[in-house]
């Protein structure tokens, strides 16, 4: 009929506010106070020693171990291989020991003996 309504707001209706920060204010709050560092990636001597092992270990031919050998030999893909030894990788401790014996090359440990020949097997360590 053309009559004229009018809607007034009384208040936050439904909502359990006390006119302080939004929920999204103390999330974003909580946010900037627990900045998460990001994974440590493996030291640059790490991803050295590999190349080198990998470099040094020659098949009967006498060729050098390629980065898609030392991927097969362990069960992995190649960029694997290439983001350890560019020292883009997360360390993981399962995938360095593998990497060790395939090549023969201490990865793990102090960080003075890293790129140590590993002892052959059947020598004790001391």
């Amino acid at each position: 009929m053309g009559i004229a309504v009018s809607t007034e707001s009384k208040g936050p209706a439904g909502s359990n506010s006390r006119g302080g920060p939004t929920d999204y204010q103390r999330i974003a709050k909580l946010d900037m106070e627990n900045e998460v560092k990001p994974p440590s990636t493996v030291s640059p001597s790490v991803g050295a020693a590999i190349a080198k092992g990998r470099q040094d270990k020659k098949d009967a031919e006498g060729k050098s171990m390629s980065q898609k050998d030392l991927a097969t030999k362990i069960n992995e893909k190649p960029s694997v291989i290439a983001d350890y030894e560019a020292g883009r990788a997360i360390p993981n401790v399962a995938l360095l020991a593998k990497i060790e014996r395939a090549i023969g090359v201490k990865l793990r440990g102090d960080p003075k003996l890293i790129g140590t020949p590993l002892p052959g097997p059947g020598s004790k360590k001391k």
